[in-house]
């Protein structure tokens, strides 16, 4: 370890709600890229800050697992999901478990919902009146994104779409004081999971059921699917199909929703908001730059499966390395300019959907999502301020603004003759 890196602790979730971790990382990828963490008087963890050591890690499954657990949350302990959640499963077994998901990913795509998804975008969004316009916390208007989309996939009702948010939240981001809960972060998790693996274990019976009444019928939604999948010759358990659900809802319920408030945060900085909305063609790389930008998935932790050197740094088996992918999209080495938001930047090779056998399955459904989202922002308002300082999560795996105040003014439009 090199011993002029910063005095920082990585693990503390105050760095990212009140300080500034894009410095420290810089100054890691600079003097000190695999930074060895202590935390507490046993514990510790490596910290990889450049790109191609994050992408070695997330894409090395020989080297690295993730059985053991991917957040820093479950440092120490072992995930008692590992090899039954997809999220926490190694290939081969991963690969047998998301190819049916990701299948029915493609057949029941963004774009098959496209017209219900831009109703539910359109109604986050509020309507802005001629010449005063409107304020309104645009953090807020944002959480319930992801269940705009994941709701269809899922087949969740509407009604319940608000609670699973906040339930999402809590487990995402237990250490923060907006979503944990008087007992603290434990309490928080244990209360969150309890509500969500009850949630989930009446709507699977429920479906269950329904799928007993109509033999040999196709799977409408993802819970259908996972019902009826096989990985190995054998049906998935109750256990595993309930782990799988829950894993869904954290993969797209919790992090999507922090992508646009980032981007508008910094366009409202830099006075680039009616650039990237006066040119429609930059819609698809704008969506990838604000991916980037926001790296709304902090961290992914992995074990070593054996001795190993990881840029020049001895890794002993057993060791837990977190691979920073907020670090590693802001990376000079890998961007141009990577401190400025640019919507036309080509290529961006961003990791904020991760990398290698655990790449976001959900990726082509965020990307259209967001897509309709910005189209639908721009061709709402006309401009956008940000009124007040914003509150960022205090997490260490959430890199989200959870409240956002804005004055947007509405867009002139042509009325038909």
């Amino acid at each position: 370890m090199n011993t002029r890196s910063p005095q920082v602790n990585l693990a503390d979730p105050d760095l990212y709600a009140v300080g500034d971790p894009h410095a420290v990382w810089r100054t890691l990828r600079e003097r000190d890229p695999v930074h060895w963490q202590p935390v507490g008087d046993s514990l510790g963890f490596w910290s990889v800050t450049r790109y191609p050591d994050v992408e070695r890690v997330l894409e090395d499954h020989a080297s690295f697992t993730s059985e053991r657990g991917t957040l820093l949350s479950l440092l120490g302990r072992h995930d008692p999901a590992g090899g039954r959640q997809m999220a926490v499963t190694d290939p081969p077994r991963h690969g047998r478990m998301r190819a049916p998901l990701h299948r029915a990913l493609r057949l029941r795509s963004a774009e098959a919902h496209a017209d219900e998804i831009r109703a539910g975008i359109r109604a986050l969004l509020p309507e802005a009146p001629p010449g005063t316009g409107c304020s309104f916390d645009f953090a807020e208007a944002c959480a319930q994104l992801p269940l705009v989309v994941l709701g269809p996939l899922l087949g969740l009702p509407a009604r319940d779409r608000p609670r699973l948010v906040r339930l999402a939240m809590m487990c995402a981001a237990e250490d923060d004081p907006g979503h944990q809960l008087p007992g603290g972060p434990e309490a928080t998790l244990r209360q969150a999971h309890r509500e969500l693996f009850a949630y989930f274990s009446d709507l699977v019976r429920d479906r269950r059921r329904r799928l007993a009444e109509r033999p040999g019928k196709s799977a409408e939604d993802l819970v259908d699917v996972l019902l009826t999948m096989e990985v190995d010759g054998e049906r998935l358990t109750p256990g595993e199909v309930l782990s799988n659900c829950y894993s869904l809802l954290l993969g797209a319920g919790v992090t999507l929703a922090h992508v646009p408030p980032a981007a508008v945060l910094e366009l409202a900085r830099t006075g680039g908001y009616a650039h990237w909305a006066a040119r429609p063609e930059l819609l698809g790389s704008g969506v990838e730059e604000a991916l980037r930008w926001a790296s709304p998935a902090g961290h992914f932790m992995r074990h070593a499966r054996r001795p190993l050197d990881l840029a020049g740094v001895r890794v002993a088996r057993g060791d837990a390395v977190v691979a920073w992918l907020g670090s590693a999209n802001r990376d000079a080495a890998a961007f141009g300019r990577p401190e400025v938001f640019d919507p036309a930047r080509r290529p961006n090779r961003h990791l904020a959907f991760g990398a290698g056998p655990h790449y976001c399955a959900g990726a082509s459904v965020a990307r259209v999502t967001l897509r309709l989202f910005f189209a639908e922002l721009f061709d709402r308002y006309a401009r956008i301020e940000v009124t007040g300082a914003p509150l960022r999560a205090r997490s260490t795996f959430l890199a989200g603004i959870t409240h956002l105040p804005v004055h947007v003014q509405p867009r002139h439009k042509e009325v038909a003759r």
